[in-house]
C-alpha cells in the first residue's frame, strides 16, 4: 500500500525553533526585571510539559519570586515574532525535497499542527520562500480541534479534510507526546526530533529520523 498522504506535526518538524525561543524567553525576564537565565539544558527539561506561561510560573515557585505569568510570556511571544520576523527562520534538513517529492507524486501535503493561528502564521512568515503555504494541502491549528496533542485530533481532522485515509498516511513528529497523537489516530509515525527531543524515547514503532529525503515516501504502510 502506497503513501497517499504525509503530514508534518508540531512546528518543530518544519524548522528547528527551541534556541530562538529560548533567547525570547530570557530577553522578556530581563524585560520584566528578573535575573532569571533558563540554559539550554534546563529549558529543554521544561519543554516535556507544554504551557509557556505554566512553565515561568512553576519556575516562579522555585524561585520565590512573585511575577505575572500571561504578562511575561507576552512579551516572550512579542519577541519571538520580532526575532522569526528579522531573522527568518530555515526548514529542516530534507524538509523541502519530501515536500516537493510528495507534491510531484500526488501525495497529499499536510501540516498537523495544534498550535495557535498566530503562530502558524508567524511560521510561514518566517519560512517564506522556501516553504510557501500553497506547498500544503492541509494546515491545522489550535481552533480547528476540542483537545491538542496528544489527543488525535487534530489529525483526524487533517484526514477527514484531506480525504486520506489512515492506512495510507504518514506522519512525521518531533516529540513523543505528539508521535501519540498520530498513533492514537491510526497514522504510521516517523520520529524526526529535533535538540529538544533528541535524547527522548519516542513509543514503539516509530523509526528515528535525523534528516528527511524523498525516500521517506516509499516508507511501506500496513497491508
Amino acid at each position: 500500500m502506497g503513501i497517499k498522504g504525509i503530514f508534518f506535526g508540531a512546528i518543530g518538524t518544519l524548522a528547528e525553533t527551541s534556541e530562538v525561543q529560548r533567547e525570547a524567553f530570557n530577553l522578556a525576564f530581563r524585560q520584566s526585571g528578573l535575573d532569571w537565565v533558563w540554559d539550554q539544558d534546563s529549558y529543554f527539561r521544561m519543554l516535556e510539559e507544554p504551557g509557556g506561561a505554566r512553565r515561568i510560573a512553576d519556575y516562579a515557585r522555585q524561585t520565590g519570586d512573585v511575577v505575572d505569568a500571561p504578562a511575561i510570556y507576552s512579551r516572550k511571544v512579542a519577541n519571538f515574532r520580532a526575532l522569526v520576523l528579522d531573522r527568518g527562520i530555515a526548514p529542516r534538513a530534507g524538509v523541502v525535497a519530501v515536500i516537493e517529492a510528495a507534491r510531484q507524486q500526488g501525495v497529499r501535503v499536510g501540516w498537523a499542527t495544534s498550535t495557535y493561528p498566530e503562530t502558524v502564521d508567524l511560521m510561514l512568515a518566517g519560512l517564506a520562500g522556501a516553504i510557501p503555504r500553497a506547498a500544503f494541502d492541509y494546515i491545522g491549528d489550535g481552533t480547528r480541534v476540542k483537545a491538542r496533542k496528544p489527543a488525535p485530533d487534530i489529525y483526524r481532522d487533517a484526514l477527514a479534510q484531506t480525504g486520506v485515509a489512515a492506512a495510507e498516511a504518514l506522519a512525521i513528529e518531533d516529540t513523543p507526546e505528539s508521535a501519540e497523537a498520530a498513533l492514537a489516530a491510526g497514522l504510521r509515525c516517523v520520529a524526526f526530533p529535533g535538540e529538544a527531543a533528541r535524547e527522548r524515547t519516542f513509543p514503539a514503532g516509530c523509526p528515528l529520523r535525523d534528516t528527511l529525503s524523498a525516500d521517506l515516501l516509499k516508507t511501506p504502510l500496513a497491508a
